[in-house]
């Protein structure tokens, strides 16, 4: 075999996902790319997979990158010649129950946003279009005509076969053995005929991603699950245009095949495989059957078709695909090594999503960076510990059922819990304390009694824990509560010049004195939020960052890979050392003055000021601040006195009505604000001054920052075509909770989608945070022109919208 010495892309591994990027790589005028394959295209799980095409996702994002594959499986077979047994026959997804109803009109009202056609249909109009289906018990579901499916194994060779004809080149039998890594960067791969230099590796290894990435120390945490189907014998009368059914209640889809129904199964329990690592040799293999797991499943089937009582089962496939830790897929430049990309990991989504994940990596490739906020499936979201095997074993099971669950509102996983735990956890617990976790950490959702917390209950309207969010809510705004805020990460930066490096990274000003906090973002060339995160200076050549757990690894490999070389500056992260406890409320002040004899007065210790004091026995940093709309200090303490300062507080504010208060509390308070959750209101696409952050970009700070020329042309280029606003739904007797993209209505045309929300119990209103556009300009006066509505699952609420808070909008409680 004649390998080429080097290369400007190596992709490694030859499934629909690696083809389609070497596809979109020669779009974009990239043509020096090698893709390796250890055996045949297709041979590990691509060719095995069902072939579905679905449209609408969680997301924008990801419903933009699954309609552009959809559009491209249309025109694919034309442009290379080779077929692809596209067809565009719709999909049906149904509901045996009201909440399952609920989801599935949520996501329609949802697809509105995106111009995705979805059609209510009543069990008659199911009936018609599925004429086999029993919908004896159904509520109803919903019709989108644009779905439809594939041949997986043939459009990945329209992929391969496209990738050819721009210039790329495709080896089988030819397996990569290491991925060379030189001063931090990819410098190519070690193949079993040598090795091939490259600029950029990516990695598209399935189920054997994980331990390649492994071996030079990066984190791909992803885990083989058998994933079960059954191919029926041939139903002489079954309908050829049939539309891919979901009956998600049932754990179950439905697909015509040449005459015949497969059926497969994304069971609530599934089977790990492969823990040791994956067979080398793998190749076209299936698993063993296995009847018993899946035939509870199969009896419902069924009792669903009931032509299947009479027909024969010709296949039964058990073969594995790759689950991650929280149920999406890893795509991007991975935070360890640069120029090392990856997309693995797709959660039995690689066919639909191929044609998005391919265009999206090879521009990332391309320009340095995302072309548009993929922050759901961004590989840099994961913590090193998800690559343990015995973590990915207990959570894989699960994660597979996660497909066809009803996708509630904080639903938490159940499986590889209490891996990261703050030093007070079981304090907690003893508290009330119902547990929730962000990335292995386990934090505290709400608090209540034995029973409460015993008979949780997920709701798309009020959840079981609803009162008890809003006693918490009470308890912050009349005393006092305490919030565990320990999964915080922090960054140490330190050195002569760690001020200039942390100056160009951030908008906001950083050179302030010591003891100040001052809240900034950093941004991309684009003027994108890459990162939301407060900066305290310690010293002069001392800073404490502070920014969300989840973006743990992200920002610090943002902030390291902006150190210009040769720089005098350290970053250490810090989190683990340094648990952090807020208490808020307007007896807060009243609760420190008896926990440390330091000044805290308004006068002695205004917002915005950080410094050590004396708490009980022990020296922490408080820093006053609020993310909740009140009066209120953050307090750091060493890991081993935080036992100690979190039982001095306890004590002193008994009698002052302290309690605590958890993180669903913490999001109705931060609604409340307005104040922006990075990921969720504010990202890669959306600037401050679009999120209404401008107040903390300091345009004209000498030597500038990242990001500060698109800035400069956006704000001089008059009103903004597109702002986020505060929106409050009407009063009503039981409103409904607003979560994320329901469609925002201007005299019934769409003008934009919720980020978040959440019910405000100071106000006592559903409340979101929106984004809306108007080519002449978001203004006051624009807001006020016709009549607003929101539409929550197909229906239309009226709201009020405004540009600032809903509670206390001059900040007098914070200031107090």
């Amino acid at each position: 075999m004649d390998i080429p010495s080097s290369a400007e892309v190596v992709i490694i591994g030859g499934g629909v996902a690696g083809c389609s990027i070497a596809y979109h790589l020669t779009k974009l005028g990239i043509s020096d790319v090698v893709l390796c394959e250890r055996k045949q295209l297709t041979c590990g799980t691509t060719w095995h997979a069902a072939g579905l095409v679905t449209q609408l996702r969680a997301t924008r994002q990801m419903t933009e990158l699954a309609q552009y594959t959809g559009e491209l499986f249309g025109t694919l077979e034309a442009e290379t010649g080779q077929a692809t047994g596209f067809r565009r026959n719709g999909s049906l997804r149904v509901a045996n129950n009201a909440a399952r109803y609920e989801e599935l009109a949520r996501g329609a009202s949802m697809a509105r946003n995106f111009g995705l056609p979805v059609e209510a249909v009543s069990p008659d109009g199911i009936k018609e279009r599925w004429p086999l289906v029993d919908t004896g018990d159904m509520v109803g579901g919903f019709w989108s005509p644009l779905d439809g499916q594939v041949n997986p194994a043939d459009v990945t060779m329209a992929y391969a076969k496209g990738a050819r004809m721009g210039g790329a080149r495709i080896f089988e039998d030819l397996a990569v053995t290491q991925i060379l890594v030189e001063s931090g960067r990819a410098a190519g791969v070690m193949t079993s005929q040598g090795p091939i230099r490259a600029k950029h590796v990516v990695i598209c290894g399935g189920m054997w991603s994980r331990d390649l990435a492994a071996e030079i120390g990066v984190t791909v945490p992803l885990q083989a699950v058998e994933h079960f189907y059954v191919v029926t014998e041939t139903i002489p009368d079954l309908p050829r245009d049939l539309p891919v059914l979901f009956v998600g209640d049932e754990w179950t889809y439905y697909k015509e095949d040449a005459g015949k129904l497969l059926i497969g199964f994304f069971e609530p329990k599934g089977k790990p495989w492969g823990m040791d690592g994956i067979p080398q040799d793998f190749c076209f293999d299936s698993l063993p059957e296995d009847f018993d797991h899946v035939s509870p499943h199969l009896d419902d089937a069924i009792r669903r078709i009931p032509r299947l009582q009479s027909v024969g089962l010709q296949l039964f496939f058990n073969g594995p695909e790759s689950f991650t830790p929280d149920n999406r897929y890893l795509l991007g430049e991975t935070p360890e090594v640069a120029g090392l990309f990856c997309a693995t990991g797709f959660n039995s989504l690689g066919i639909l999503s191929s044609g998005g994940v391919g265009r999206s990596l090879a521009s990332w490739i391309q320009n340095g960076r995302p072309p548009v906020d993929l922050i759901d499936v961004d590989v840099r979201r994961v913590q090193t510990f998800q690559r343990n095997r015995s973590y990915l074993a207990a959570r894989a099971g699960e994660s597979i059922g996660v497909s066809f669950d009803i996708h509630w509102p904080s639903r938490q996983f159940e499986t590889a819990r209490g891996i990261r735990r703050s030093p007070i956890h079981d304090r907690l617990l003893a508290a009330g304390a119902w547990m929730t976790e962000a990335a292995g950490w386990e934090r505290p959702g709400f608090y209540g009694t034995d029973e409460e917390r015993a008979e949780i209950r997920y709701s798309y309207d009020r959840p079981s824990w609803f009162a008890n969010v809003g006693a918490e809510c009470r308890t912050t705004a009349e005393a006092v509560g305490i919030f565990d805020h320990s999964c915080f990460a922090k960054y140490r930066v330190e050195g002569p010049d760690a001020l200039a490096v942390l100056n160009k990274v951030s908008a906001n000003q950083m050179d302030v004195p010591a003891g100040r906090v001052v809240y900034t973002q950093w941004l991309n060339e684009n003027g994108g939020i890459e990162a939301d995160v407060t900066v305290t200076r310690l010293a002069e050549d001392a800073f404490l960052v502070v920014t969300i757990c989840v973006s743990q690894r992200r920002d610090l490999s943002w902030l390291k890979r902006h150190i210009p070389d040769g720089a005098r500056v350290m970053v250490a992260d810090i989190t683990s050392g340094l648990p952090m406890f807020a208490v808020m409320g307007p007896k807060a002040r009243e609760l420190m003055r008896r926990v440390s004899p330091d000044d805290v007065s308004n006068e002695g210790f205004p917002f915005g000021t950080s410094r050590e004091i004396d708490l009980g026995f022990a020296r922490v940093r408080a820093s006053r601040l609020t993310y909740m709309g009140e009066l209120g200090y953050e307090l750091y303490a060493e890991a081993e006195f935080a036992a100690h300062v979190y039982d001095t507080l306890i004590e002193a504010g008994r009698d002052l009505g302290l309690g605590h208060v958890g993180f669903f509390a913490l999001n109705s308070l931060r609604m409340e604000k307005g104040y922006r959750h990075w990921g969720h209101d504010i990202g890669e696409e959306d600037t401050p001054y679009q999120s209404g952050l401008g107040f903390a970009v300091a345009l004209d700070k000498p030597g500038g920052f990242i990001g500060r020329e698109s800035l400069a042309r956006q704000k001089s280029a008059g009103p903004l075509s597109r702002r986020m606003v505060q929106i409050r739904l009407v009063e009503t007797e039981a409103p409904p909770l607003l979560l994320h993209h329901e469609p925002v209505l201007l005299d019934g045309k769409i003008i934009g989608s919720v980020t978040s929300g959440a019910y405000g119990y100071r106000v006592g209103a559903s409340l979101g945070l929106a984004y809306v556009e108007n080519e002449d300009g978001v203004t006051k006066d624009w807001l006020g022109s016709g009549e607003l509505e929101v539409e929550i699952a197909m229906k239309r609420w009226p709201i009020t919208a405004q540009f600032g808070p809903w509670y206390d909008p001059k900040g007098e409680r914070i200031k107090a």
